[in-house]
């Protein structure tokens, strides 16, 4: 018997083609727009991972990463934005603090969508963001570098850094504050549809119900550390939609054959590792794959430039964005243990470098 797909996958493709594919080119040029926002709300995938009891979906492993897959690959640019909650709606379910009761059912039903702010945290022992204890509160000082979704996201997830050296996860409202101020839009090779901004943290004031988590950064980092070893399922998806690129083209389809063949081989290595029950062990073998991802993805977006020709170079072109969107992803969540696994790799006369492998 055949079994049918799972209903998470099922609104994916759904979404992915009535909403994200068709657009994908117009959000690449004029940002994501509310309504590919909405229609994600509306899907189900927001709370995907969030449990059953709070109005998620607890949906296997297998079933996130290929969701992410059919996003990015129809539209990687709305794929970043809704990825980053996905962080909040996780530390919200194992949270036992009053924050938990308040924002996880609207985050699992899609009612609201978050952003993060805590990729500073990875610059430890720097501190771009600072937190004190004022009024009965929390402060933040500083300075976060990237958060994407500004003008689409709900509500924020902000860390810093405590004077015990201790992480500290709050939430709080995605809009201009008192003490919180967003710079310009950044302009940027790849995503720029993404809405990415900084933000300046002068003062900022929050009470200490909006706190989810506090942990010594050590006991926080070695969790968060194996994350960036696996290979992304986003890179899955944008070497998927290049190779399908290659098949429509008759001239192209010994290639497309031939690298959806090393796609079948990583991804299935790929999954086996992120499966391992101990995240921390065989983290060589998982920058190996990650980067051999990297490899065969780099390979399948230049191949469909290359196949299409000068018509590639037209900003219409689905080509040059998936091209431009693989660059992004090259660095997405690099952590400098990946830097240097994936410059390793480059510069090494290998077979891990050979992209005609």
């Amino acid at each position: 018997m055949t079994v049918p797909p799972h209903p998470l996958l099922t609104a994916a493709r759904d979404l992915a083609a009535r909403v994200l594919a068709p657009r994908a080119e117009d959000v690449d040029r004029d940002g994501v727009p509310v309504s590919s926002i909405e229609a994600v709300k509306r899907s189900g995938l927001l709370g995907i991972t969030a449990p059953v009891a709070d109005g998620g979906s607890a949906a296997p492993a297998a079933v996130v990463r290929e969701t992410a897959e059919i996003l990015a690959g129809a539209c990687c640019s709305t794929w970043f934005v809704q990825t980053q909650h996905h962080t909040p709606v996780t530390m919200l379910a194992r949270s036992g603090l009053p924050v938990r009761d308040r924002l996880l059912g609207p985050l699992a039903r899609g009612e609201l969508l978050s952003g993060v702010a805590y990729a500073q945290l990875r610059a430890h022992p720097r501190v771009p963001v600072r937190v004190t204890r004022e009024r009965g509160g929390r402060r933040f000082d500083g300075r976060v570098p990237w958060y994407t979704g500004w003008g689409l996201n709900d509500v924020m997830l902000l860390a810093g850094v405590t004077d015990r050296d201790e992480v500290l996860f709050a939430f709080t409202e995605a809009r201009e504050q008192p003490g919180l101020r967003p710079s310009p839009p950044m302009r940027l090779a790849a995503l720029t549809a993404s809405r990415t901004v900084s933000l300046e943290l002068d003062g900022f004031w929050l009470p200490e119900e909006a706190v989810v988590l506090r942990a010594p950064y050590e006991t926080w980092a070695v969790t968060d550390r194996p994350k960036n070893t696996n290979a992304s399922p986003a890179v899955f998806g944008i070497t998927a939609a290049a190779i399908g690129l290659l098949e429509d083209d008759p001239s192209a389809r010994d290639t497309a054959q031939t690298l959806r063949a090393r796609l079948d081989e990583v991804r299935r290595q790929a999954y086996e590792l992120a499966d391992h029950p101990v995240p921390t062990e065989r983290v060589e073998e998982r920058l190996v794959c990650k980067t051999r991802a990297y490899d065969v993805m780099r390979a399948a977006t230049t191949a469909a430039v290359v196949a299409g020709g000068g018509r590639a170079m037209d900003l219409r072109s689905p080509a040059q964005r998936l091209a431009r969107e693989g660059m992004f992803l090259l660095v997405q969540g690099q952590t400098p243990q990946v830097r240097a696994a994936h410059l390793g790799s480059l510069g090494s006369p290998g077979p891990a470098s050979a992209v005609s492998r």
